[in-house]
């Protein structure tokens, strides 16, 4: 028996070569545009993902920007600029009133106010 166990484990282990050889590998070097092509930084995917929407959409055709063009734009961005505009947009006010604007509003209510009170 133990004569039996010892052809079997050497059948096993030949046939396992065998099989583990036919597989192959292929290896090679690409270039920097090829490895920075397939991955997208989120900042960007949060960029191309505004342009899809309807209303920036319409408000790029509104200024004479072609949507597309815009996109291509983005595409071509440096890593630095997209991350600029990136953090100017989440940066900006969803109501389009800046701090500015707001004191604006109060300066010109309290002048109104003001001269009304007056007369």
């Amino acid at each position: 028996m133990n004569l039996a166990f010892k052809k079997t484990t050497c059948r096993v282990l030949v046939v396992s070569l065998f099989a583990l050889s036919l597989q192959t590998a292929h290896a090679g070097l690409i270039g920097a545009d090829q490895a920075a092509a397939g991955t997208t930084s989120p900042e960007r995917a949060m960029l191309l993902s505004t342009l899809d929407r309807t209303d920036v959409v319409a408000q790029l055709q509104a200024a004479g920007v072609d949507p597309l063009a815009a996109r291509e734009r983005v595409k071509s961005m440096s890593d630095q600029e997209v991350h600029a505009m990136a953090q100017d947009m989440q940066a900006a006010p969803a109501g389009g009133v800046s701090t500015w604007g707001w004191v604006a509003i109060v300066l010109v209510a309290a002048l109104v106010w003001y001269y009304a009170i007056r007369k």
